[in-house]
């Protein structure tokens, strides 16, 4: 699937940041949209503005996705609504500090709308689209999936499980005719800082959210199964794959590795 394909796409924390403009990118290729976050005011501003300078149709869905009821209405709307051929796994938070910080209750609500929302949103659009051999999922994760050196806490954990949910859903939905796209995201500048506790123009190497959305649309457009926009060095990417591929013989052993001495 295209990304300039006419269909309605779903966009999860749309009222700002990625997922704001990837809203915006895509009423400019022709999508009508679904939009999608807890904030009816911004998601309502964003709506009326690009109902006017694109035409498109623009309907908005208030929805915090960490509540497990209002997660439902999203999942039934995906079930239901046959127009919908796109859904970008966008919503996302972060906590301050370390594991050891964070508390049980704080950990369980990040999970809650970092994990189970995306997991639960495309296991909810998948029969459908896999029904109609077409339509897209659009996963945002993070380089820290691969890189939890970088910065403490969960959340790179969080973005471990989109990366690898996103090459799953790829091996079932891909031969079926259903495209899936991760996105790994470095630094950007985004609201996500703030819950951090980090001062946004002290991060190194951030990238603004225009440019992160325009180079993981073009990935999108070349059926990249993994975008990362900030490595330039595309080979880098494909030794670690080749790696990791390269692991899977040696784990089907009946045996513990002689090192272990078993």
């Amino acid at each position: 699937m295209s990304a300039s394909r006419p269909t309605t796409a779903l966009v999860t924390g749309a009222s700002s940041g990625i997922g704001a403009t990837y809203a915006d990118r895509l009423a400019r290729r022709g999508h009508g949209l679904v939009l999608v976050a807890r904030s009816g005011d911004r998601l309502d501003a964003l709506a009326a503005r690009l109902r006017s300078e694109t035409g498109v149709a623009v309907e908005t869905l208030v929805a915090d996705l960490a509540d497990a009821a209002a997660l439902a209405r999203v999942e039934r709307r995906l079930r239901d609504d046959a127009a919908i051929g796109l859904l970008v796994n966008n919503a996302g938070s972060a906590l301050p500090g370390g594991i050891a910080d964070q508390g049980p209750d704080a950990i369980e609500g990040l999970i809650r709308l970092n994990v189970t929302a995306p997991a639960r949103l495309a296991a909810a659009v998948l029969p459908r689209l896999i029904a109609a051999g077409e339509g897209a999922i659009i996963n945002v994760a993070s380089v820290l999936a691969v890189a939890p050196e970088a910065m403490p806490g969960i959340y790179p954990a969080t973005k471990s499980f989109v990366l690898t949910l996103s090459q799953s859903l790829a091996l079932e939905a891909g031969p079926r005719g259903v495209y899936v796209q991760a996105v790994l995201p470095a630094a950007t500048r985004t609201e996500i800082w703030s819950k951090t506790g980090h001062a946004v123009d002290s991060v190194p190497g951030l990238m603004e959210v225009g440019d992160l959305v325009d180079a993981a649309l073009v990935g999108f457009d070349r059926g990249e199964a993994v975008t990362v926009p900030p490595l330039h060095d595309e080979a880098q990417w494909n030794a670690f794959s080749a790696a990791r591929l390269a692991l899977l013989p040696g784990f089907r052993q009946s045996r513990p590795a002689p090192r272990y001495g078993v």
